[in-house]
């Protein structure tokens, strides 16, 4: 049974902006939480009933290219970015919208949760990527593709990041859910079977996205006593909403069925946080498609 969520919780949400882009594979993201309030998303959530307190960003950090980390790019920024939003999400007392940015804050948002709320916090990745890959094993060097294996602390994962938290590995894998989840790279899929994490598929949400999520839902939330709920846009068809950063063509979700998805994740009591990663505002081609995701994510954040 998927349990409603508690109406306080509903009620204030906490904005948390993480202007980076220092994980990414280029510059952009770091963009996105300006223009999110720029697209009127506070007002709009406020318009929807929901008491919201703008909690404000973080210094904005720009990708540029890291010739002396040319495996691991920026990883001590990408490290002191996650540290700063664990203390600012640590010290939320509504339900944190954390907005990026690259996937790699995500880290933060989970450690800032697990000292607010306590060890039994769990990560629910929305994501079409597990984000599993290490520097020793690929060649190009973004950290935004190797957050869970720095959250897990895979063998060859860089310590100056899985060392960076007060808990070490600052996830176990019963504590990850991958939901619709593609078929990632032989190193990833290695890590899934080994660690034994759990997935949703992408084919299994795009056909029944309330579905897929309540049946998520019903093994993931008896683990953990919150999860955090992570919404990598990468995750949307950018034929369907042109506005990830990985700009990849007839593969992931419509943007429709991750609204639909999402809004039966964020429904459920144990939803503690939201954070938004890999959208960049310059690829959004005629000003349509940013518009279109603050629709519906006023329509998940207020229909809970």
């Amino acid at each position: 049974m998927v349990m409603a969520r508690m109406d306080e919780h509903a009620r204030t949400i906490d904005v948390v902006g993480v202007p980076s882009s220092m994980g990414a594979f280029a510059p952009g993201q770091e963009r996105a939480p300006s223009a999110l309030r720029a697209g009127g998303l506070i007002e709009r959530l406020g318009g929807a009933g929901i008491d919201v307190r703008d909690l404000g960003d973080g210094d904005v950090r720009r990708w540029v290219p890291d010739t002396d980390h040319p495996l691991a790019q920026h990883v001590e920024a990408v490290r002191d970015v996650a540290l700063e939003t664990a203390d600012r999400v640590a010290n939320t007392t509504g339900t944190p919208l954390v907005l990026g940015g690259d996937c790699t804050i995500e880290l933060g948002t989970v450690a800032g949760l697990q000292t607010r709320y306590g060890d039994r916090v769990g990560l629910l990745y929305f994501d079409l990527h597990a984000d599993l890959n290490e520097p020793d094993r690929v060649t190009w060097g973004a950290m935004d593709s190797m957050g869970m294996a720095h959250a897990l602390g895979v063998a060859g994962a860089d310590p100056r990041l899985t060392k960076a938290f007060e808990r070490m590995p600052l996830l176990r894998p019963e504590e990850l859910w991958l939901f619709a989840h593609g078929p990632g790279m032989d190193g990833e899929r290695e890590h899934i079977a080994r660690l034994g994490i759990d997935r949703t598929p992408v084919e299994e949400v795009q056909a029944e996205p309330v579905a897929a999520a309540r049946r998520a839902l019903e093994s993931f939330a008896p683990r953990v006593d919150r999860f955090a709920v992570h919404l990598d846009v990468d995750v949307i068809d950018f034929v369907s909403l042109p506005l990830s950063e990985n700009a990849n063509r007839n593969e992931g979700l419509t943007f429709e069925a991750t609204v639909a998805a999402l809004r039966t994740i964020w429904s459920h009591a144990g939803a503690a946080s939201l954070t938004i990663g890999e959208l960049n505002p310059d690829h959004d081609p005629d000003g349509s498609a940013l518009p279109r995701f603050i629709d519906g994510l006023v329509e998940v954040l207020a229909g809970g």
